[in-house]
This record gives structure tokens, C-alpha cells and sequence, in this order.
């Protein structure tokens, strides 16, 4: 049995890549810190998925612990490395912008040392769409990307130009998917779409940064996971946008979660925030093409599932606490 190794498995994408390499038949060894960031309780829920699987095996560390890294590479002999450990959110990455340089460049330079010394020659990083800055839309891979907006881009740029050289001195095999602005069950509780749903359920006001009329190219969780399990099939460095192609305003999202709760939104207009931009649209041309992929669920369908799972799974989400 192959075995995958998945950093950041205990959160919402990388608990769902897992998912889906264990259904597959590999073995998952996954490694996540569990930090405080959002309740790590909603981490352990998630986790909790994952040890029903025989060939799933998990270990407390943090990416940034070269050295814990590398014991655990010494035991086992991975056919690939699959990064999803990052710190994320752009405006939280202005607050505080060492987190994530820690996580985010240097966990990914402990990750490839890694890779070069016990000779994996397969490496997939997870980025993001926040790279793509102010170009015109829809974003290409082909675009430049060295004018992020915040410290969160600047790092996970960072990391991707750390695995070129890595990709170029060893001849290792890395696939940079963009991932644009994914939502779904068991989301991030800092994301739009997990906090709207939670506060108008609660009679609550939602926080809308600006008039509402940025547009956001929101991707389920399922393709986003999909198209990262099919990196592995590819070889060289390639990046590849994971986005859902379907740029669509906020306030149309927050009607379709008014609509799947049955209750009006009570919304407070903020000034918009420096480090966002005004609109994400992903052009998945390479992906079709490489990967044989293209997103399927729609806005409208993925909106309604997890409205579904957070009424199924209501006490425990109100239990968690707030993020801002």
C-alpha cells in the first residue's frame, strides 16, 4: 500500500484530501499542530472522520519542528508529500504576519529537506488565488504574481518560488494548486460563508467589508480536494488554478443563505480592508487540460449542502468559540 504524506490534516481541506486518498486505497500519514487559530475542536471533529480508516495514521506536530519532521520521515517511506499546513486569511495575516512566516515559508523549506534527504520525489503545495493581486481576470496561471497584497501571499509566493528551486536543484516533481476561496461543510469558522450562516441563523448581524458588490470565485470543497488528489499525477512544476470559473457577488450568496435558512439578513457595512481585492475569477483552461478536471458543484447546490450540515451539526457549531 502506497502511503501519502498530508500536512495540515486536521483542517478543512486537508482532512478532506485525506478523506479521499483513503478511500482510494493509500495509506495517510497525517501531521497537523492544531492550533488555536479557530476552536480545535472543530479540528478534532474533523479528525475523528479520518480514524475510522485502518490506514490512517495521525502525529501532533508542527511543520515548523524540523527535527520532529524529520524523525518521522526516518520511519516510513512516503511516495508523496502533500502540503496543506498554512496559516491562512489575509486579514489576520496583517495582525500578525510572523505566524506566517513560520508556517507557510519555513515549514515548506523543513518539508522539502525533507523530501531531498530521504529521496520523495513528489511534492504537492497548496496556494492560494490571493496572489493574483489587482491582474485582469479571469486570473491565468501565466500572470504575474510578485505584488501580493498582504503577508499571507507574500508567504505562500515565498513558498512557491522555494519549490521551484527545489523542483529545479532535484529534480522533484511539484504541482502548485490555486486554490480560490473554498467553502463547504465543516468550513473554516473565519471564512464569509461559515460566519453568515452561523450569525443569521442566530438573528445576528453579519460583517460585509465594503457594498457587497465584491465578487469571489466560491469553490466547494469537493472539487477543491479532487483536483489536489490529481496533482499527483503530474509530473515537472506546474501550477494549475483549482477555482470554481463562476465569479459571483457576496450579496448573492448571502440571499442564497437566506433562502436555505428561511431567515433575512441583518448586514453591517465595514470599510473595506486594504489587503482585499474586489473580485476573484479563476480560468481553470490548464486544469481541464492536465488534470481532467472541472469543478461540479455549483454555487447553488453547495450553498444548500452545507446549510444542511450546519442545521445536522447546529449545537456543536454554536458551541465553538467566535472568530473575528
Amino acid at each position: 500500500m502506497e502511503e501519502i504524506f498530508v500536512t495540515g490534516v486536521a483542517g478543512f481541506i486537508g482532512h478532506k484530501v485525506a478523506d479521499i486518498l483513503l478511500k482510494k486505497g493509500y495509506a495517510v500519514t497525517g501531521v497537523d499542530n492544531l492550533n488555536d487559530y479557530y476552536d480545535p475542536r472543530l479540528k478534532k471533529w474533523r479528525l475523528e472522520v479520518l480514524q475510522h480508516h485502518n490506514a490512517f495514521t495521525f502525529r501532533q506536530v508542527d511543520i515548523d519542528n524540523y527535527q520532529e519532521l524529520r524523525e518521522i520521515f526516518k520511519s516510513s517511506s512516503y511516495k508523496a508529500v502533500i502540503n496543506l499546513a498554512a496559516r491562512a486569511g489575509v486579514r489576520a495575516s496583517v495582525a500578525d504576519p510572523w505566524a506566517y512566516l513560520d508556517t507557510n515559508l519555513k515549514g515548506t523549506l523543513n518539508l522539502l529537506e525533507c523530501c531531498k534527504e530521504f529521496g520523495i520525489k513528489k511534492f504537492v503545495l497548496a496556494s492560494t488565488s490571493s496572489l493574483y493581486g489587482f491582474n485582469e481576470m479571469p486570473f491565468v496561471e501565466t500572470q504575474r504574481t510578485d505584488e501580493p497584497l498582504s503577508p499571507y501571499g507574500a508567504t505562500k509566493k515565498g513558498a512557491e518560488v522555494l519549490c521551484y528551486s527545489y523542483h529545479y536543484l532535484y529534480g522533484m516533481d511539484i504541482i502548485v494548486p490555486r486554490y480560490f476561496t473554498v467553502y463547504g461543510p465543516a468550513g473554516r469558522p473565519d471564512m464569509s460563508i461559515f460566519k453568515f450562516i452561523k450569525k443569521v441563523d442566530q438573528g445576528k448581524p453579519i460583517p460585509v467589508y465594503g457594498d457587497g458588490k465584491q465578487r469571489r470565485d466560491f469553490t466547494y470543497i469537493d472539487d477543491i480536494a479532487d483536483g489536489t488528489v490529481r496533482c499527483l499525477q503530474l509530473g515537472g512544476y506546474e501550477i494549475v488554478n483549482l477555482g470554481n470559473d463562476n465569479s459571483v457577488e457576496l450579496m448573492y450568496v448571502i440571499r442564497l443563505i437566506e433562502d436555505a435558512l428561511g431567515k433575512k439578513a441583518e448586514i453591517n457595512y465595514l470599510d473595506r480592508h486594504p489587503a482585499d481585492v474586489e473580485a476573484t475569477w479563476a480560468g481553470i483552461d490548464k486544469a481541464k487540460k492536465l488534470l481532467g478536471w472541472r469543478p461540479l458543484v455549483s454555487i447553488e447546490e453547495g450553498i444548500e449542502k452545507t446549510v444542511r450540515w450546519y442545521k445536522e451539526n447546529r449545537d456543536f457549531i454554536l458551541s465553538l468559540k467566535e472568530v473575528e
